[in-house]
Order: structure tokens, then sequence, then C-alpha cells
């Protein structure tokens, strides 16, 4: 887009004020994010607000017409400070702000001004963070007021110019000494330093220019998520006072427990029961995958086949590649690691009870032979980890 600002609001070099705001309300209304569908809506817009920042003031039109930058310091030059010999006395409006930090007014300061930036939570499923969604969210925040597109004024009226400061947006005041006469300019307390009032302010938006409105945008949420990611959406924050460009609105993700899965950065881990029968002669468990989760998938991908050998002590972990969440920003995908835990037989009848007194005669585990191990930090760290919280 082009860097002239005449050109950008599509006016002449000598247009007047009131064309220059008339082409800036027909261009924002045309991009603003709410209602453009372009691609590139969102930078046309704030490059057509940040011409008509510079163009409605005086001071920073005059800088850029004079080849100056208006939003960067001017001309390059150092401001004067007048000396004991001014014919006006000592003006101390610049020592005062060097002093105490204060920014005095300087002419009139825009009505239109950029929005706050926003910040609003969205819950996942896992399913959705792990393959990645589009989903809905309603943000309640600032927008342009209908009714008078962002001027604050009541339909058939305008801002004027202030009597106070006569347009200035400041005044000074004059206080003698026995060094000479003190000068200290502020902002304008009737205008408030915008230089215009409003004498019938907008019944909608009370002059504000914009309103509170509830509204629902879409969220596209990238394959591989976590809790803490923010998704950034420029220009879909709070619109401005005076119609100003809105700011930037972020998405902060938090993802919600599964009930069957825990998630270990990349990798899923589940916990799958088994009898110790087929722990000690060896078996095949289906295992169903976060796959199963998503209406649209492949059923083939929603189970598989895990090989449990024999001898499988409780415990033991099987890593499935390509299993588990999709890489962010990655190719592949994590594992999904299966802990099989295999269960003792609490009840039992007699004829159950006989045939395991059997198998430990020949096997010669009676009296059953007893060893301390040392803890192994694997195995138990792998079911202390499956079934926390």
């Amino acid at each position: 887009m082009s860097s002239d600002y005449y050109e950008i609001l599509g006016v002449s070099r000598d247009a007047s004020p009131e064309q220059i705001k008339k082409a800036y309300r027909q261009l924002a209304m045309k991009l603003h994010p709410d209602v453009a569908q372009e691609s590139d809506a969102s930078d046309r817009f704030k490059k057509v607000a940040e011409a008509y920042e510079v163009l409605q003031d005086p001071k920073k039109r005059d800088i850029y017409d004079r080849g100056g930058d208006p939003l960067g310091g001017g001309m390059g030059g150092m401001g004067g400070m007048g000396g004991f010999g001014n014919a006006g006395g000592f003006d101390f409006t610049n020592l005062v702000d060097a002093m105490f930090g204060q920014q005095s007014s300087r002419g009139p300061r825009s009505r239109t001004r950029r929005g706050q930036d926003a910040l609003v939570r969205l819950d996942l499923e896992l399913a959705e963070a792990a393959f990645g969604t589009t989903k809905p969210l309603r943000v309640d925040t600032a927008v342009i007021c209908p009714r008078c597109t962002g001027t604050g004024a009541a339909e058939g009226s305008k801002p004027t110019r202030c009597q106070t400061c006569h347009g200035q947006g400041d005044v000074t005041h004059v206080q003698r000494s026995f060094i000479g006469d003190i000068r200290t300019t502020q902002a304008c307390p009737t205008c408030r330093g915008y230089g215009t009032v409003i004498p019938h302010p907008c019944p909608e938006c009370s002059g504000d220019g914009r309103i509170r409105s509830a509204r629902t945008i879409n969220v596209k949420i990238p394959a591989g998520v976590s809790t803490g990611n923010r998704i950034h959406l420029a220009a879909h924050g709070e619109v401005g006072p005076g119609g100003g460009p809105a700011g930037d609105l972020y998405v902060e993700l938090q993802v919600n427990p599964h009930e069957v899965f825990k998630r270990d950065g990349d990798d899923l881990e589940v916990v799958v029961r088994i009898p110790m029968t087929a722990a000690a002669l060896g078996t095949e468990v289906t295992v169903e995958t976060l796959e199963a989760d998503l209406e649209d998938a492949d059923p083939e991908t929603k189970y598989v086949r895990v090989g449990v050998p024999a001898g499988t002590q409780s415990g033991t972990r099987i890593a499935i590649d390509g299993k588990g969440v999709p890489r962010l920003r990655a190719g592949g995908r994590g594992q999904l690691g299966v802990t099989l835990l295999v269960q003792t037989p609490t009840k039992l009848n007699g004829e159950q009870r006989e045939l395991l007194r059997e198998l430990a005669e020949l096997r010669e585990e009676t009296p059953a032979d007893v060893t301390v191990q040392k803890h192994s930090k694997g195995v138990f760290g792998r079911l202390r980890d499956a079934f926390a919280g």
C-alpha cells in the first residue's frame, strides 16, 4: 500500500479538514475488520488510521508536508527555550517538562485513538488441541457506534471549535515573578485537549464514538497446541475512541483434562488393566486412540492392536510411535504409551483356588520365595503418573 498519506485517503494535497474526515469515515467503515473480508483489510485499516491521525492535525500535517516525520520528532530539530531577554519573559514550559516528566499538550490531540488490546480464554478438549479445529468464540468488546459512525456527534451536528482555547487544544497561564513572567501550558479544561467540543453528543454512544457489543468470531486452532499457548488476532480487540483502529485480541488456550489419556508433551499415556493369566501367557489387546473422540475420523484409526508378551510385568510400558499428539510447527506425532497394570484376582472359587495351588507347587513356589527389590523408578513412576489426578 502507498506510503503517501494523501493517496491512502484518496484526497488532494490541498484537501480541507472536512474532506479528509469524510474520506477517512468512508474508508474506515469499508475496511474495518468487523466488516471487511479481504485478508489485507486489517493492515489497510491501520494505514488509513495513521494517515488520518497525521492529516487531521494541523501541526502534524505541516511537518509532513515539509518532509518531516510527524510521528517521530518532526523535522529533527531541537525545541528552543527562550531566555531572560525574551519579550514575553522566561518560558518555563520545557524546563518543567524535563524536571517533572510532564508532557504539555502542544496543540490539539486527535479524538481518534487506537483501541486497547484484549485477552480472553478459550477452553479446548484434548482432541481439539491435538488435531486442531475452528472454534466459535463470543467476545464482548467496543465497536464503532453504528449511529454516528465514530464521530460522537448526534445526527445533523458536528464537533465545533472550542471557544476556550480557540481550537489550539491547550491554554497558557502567565504568572508574574521576580525573574519575569512564568508561562505554563496545559491541556484545555473545556475540550480536554481536543481543540473541539461536541455540543450535541450522539445519544447512542454519548459522544465516545463506540459502544459495547457482543459478537462471535471463529478462531482457528492449529494442531498440537497446549495450555498457555496464545493466538494473536490483529485488529480484533477494542475499537478506539472516536472510531479509531481496533487493538489486538489475544486468545489464551486452556486444555481440559481427558478421562482416559494423560498428555506428556507430544506423547499420550494410557493405562490398560489385564488379567494375571493374560500377562503370564501373553495376549493381544485393543486400545482406543485419541481419534475415537473425533466424529469424522477414519474408523481404522480409532483403535490399535497391542501385543502383550508372555510374562509381562505390571507397570510395563509399550510405546506405539505416531499415535500421540501432532507436533506444533513441526512434522510427525509423538508416541502413545500403553502402561499395563496386571490385576491379581481377589475372588476365587474352590476349583480356581485349587488350580492356583497346584500351579504354585509345580513352580516350587510353596512357600513363596520373597525377595526385597529396590524401587524401579520407571515402573513406579509410570504408575504414579498414570493415576495422579
